[in-house]
């Protein structure tokens, strides 16, 4: 059974995530329709920033999440001037951080679904009269929608194990930032935490690998039509 507090922080792990992901998502799918679809200069470069979260320390993801987003930084103080947005110590800190984190996934798997779609389709439908949005819509966006699940599900799982970027970007607040991988750390700090830490190991584990059956079976679907496995 979980106490009152860890029914709190699987809530706000829940929270984190889905909104990381519906933040994300749009801006995923569009990074992945230019490298599939779109040939252009630095083309190369572009793929390896948006990959740069998957490699680099997530200590350092936080840190230019602090610089830009912080309350001198230079979206962040506009955000506050603007709309009177913080991000700093809020859960939608931890919401952003975890979107960043979840990025290069979401992207891999939507551009593997995009790469197997038949352009000839896309250009039958255009002789046949169909405007370029409406053969998007007809053809493009139904046959790579396996792999818009599938990063969206991906996503979702990197989400909840995120640590380094949230803790140093939005800190471990209770009730506000601290996420499940942010309750285990101190969990383990504490003498008796013992039992904690098992409860909360257990559920996150447990999402991580729904969330990853899940996408490996959407991969799968839209795999046997040219794409791979997203991991």
């Amino acid at each position: 059974m979980l106490s009152a507090e860890e029914w709190e922080i699987v809530l706000l792990s829940l929270k984190v995530s889905v909104a990381g992901v519906g933040l994300m998502l749009p801006l995923a799918f569009a990074l992945a329709w230019l490298l599939a679809r779109v040939r252009f200069p630095g083309k190369v470069l572009v793929d390896a920033l948006i990959h740069l979260p998957l490699v680099v320390p997530p200590v350092v993801t936080g840190w230019l999440l602090l610089i830009a987003f912080g309350g001198n930084g230079p979206i962040g103080s506009w955000l506050d001037r603007a709309f009177g947005i913080t991000l700093m110590f809020r859960w939608t800190g931890a919401a952003l951080a975890a979107a960043i984190m979840a990025l290069p996934l979401m992207v891999r798997a939507m551009r593997l679904s995009l790469e197997a779609v038949d352009t000839r389709l896309e250009n039958a439908a255009r002789t046949l009269g169909a405007g370029p949005w409406r053969a998007f819509l007809t053809i493009t966006f139904p046959l790579s929608l396996p792999g818009i699940l599938a990063g969206a599900v991906l996503g979702f799982a990197r989400s909840i194990g995120e640590f380094g970027a949230t803790i140093t970007f939005v800190s471990n607040i209770p009730g506000e930032t601290r996420t499940l991988p942010l309750a285990i750390y101190s969990a383990l700090q504490m003498p008796d935490g013992d039992a904690m830490v098992a409860r909360l190991a257990g559920i996150s584990v447990a999402l991580s690998l729904v969330a990853l059956v899940a996408s490996e079976l959407l991969a799968r679907r839209f795999g046997t039509r040219g794409g791979g496995h997203v991991l």
